[in-house]
């Protein structure tokens, strides 16, 4: 069993998320914390911890504060953000600092157990031990780039995804990929595909920019703008 230790400030949602969990195979709740002290005394405390479903949002810490005080101690156990917290800063540090998925309030139990079941699944990827070839490393990698959301394609991480969305949502104007990929750290391609994913979708709009010469600029709007 995956034993896994549920983080929130609201009591009810810790029940719910924990209930959540419960209903996936293979993971059981071998805790539950409503502040960042209580979650790293539940981390010291628990004889096995394999999981950590973290809020952002604490009344004494963040969770991403949390995470780095359970490095500095040494504690290893996996993370997974489940929190309202959608700007892109936090996104990005949360990346940065090991959190393995995002997911971002309010979702359902769908969207909760599409990211254990990739957790599992990078989990049996790994225990399986010996040395990885480049086919067996990328498919340890898109263990965890399983769709969890509808729509979302395979081989599309919803973490970049997220990224992608807050920085043309919280853009003053269009953007193009070379800007999107400036303000999220990843690739002019990768921002190009994510960029073309949600204008299919209907989420983004193109414009075309023409200079004096050549082809002209793909630029992109967030689609709720006027």
């Amino acid at each position: 069993m995956i034993e896994v230790l549920v983080v929130d400030d609201d009591t009810r949602v810790a029940r719910v998320n924990a209930a959540y969990v419960e209903k996936v195979p293979g993971f059981h709740v071998a805790g539950e914390a409503h502040s960042a002290a209580e979650a790293l005394r539940q981390v010291e405390l628990l004889p096995r911890l394999d999981l950590i479903l973290l809020d952002h949002y604490l009344p004494d810490e963040t969770g991403l504060e949390v995470v780095q005080e359970m490095r500095r101690r040494g504690h290893q156990a996996d993370v997974i953000m489940v929190t309202a917290a959608r700007d892109v800063t936090t996104v990005q540090a949360a990346m940065r600092q090991g959190a393995l998925q995002y997911l971002v309030k309010p979702f359902n139990f769908a969207g909760l157990r599409g990211k254990l079941e990739a957790y599992a699944e990078l989990r049996r990827r790994l225990d399986s031990g010996g040395e990885a070839e480049q086919a067996d490393v990328d498919r340890i990698f898109g263990a965890l780039s399983a769709p969890s959301e509808p729509g979302l394609p395979k081989g599309h991480s919803p973490t970049t995804a997220e990224l992608v969305r807050q920085s043309l949502m919280n853009a003053e104007g269009p953007l193009s990929a070379q800007e999107i990929a400036e303000r999220t750290g990843v690739s002019r391609q990768t921002a190009q595909r994510y960029l073309k994913l949600l204008e299919r979708t209907g989420r983004a709009r193109l414009t075309l920019k023409y200079g004096d010469a050549g082809r002209p600029e793909h630029r992109y709007v967030w689609a709720t703008r006027g």
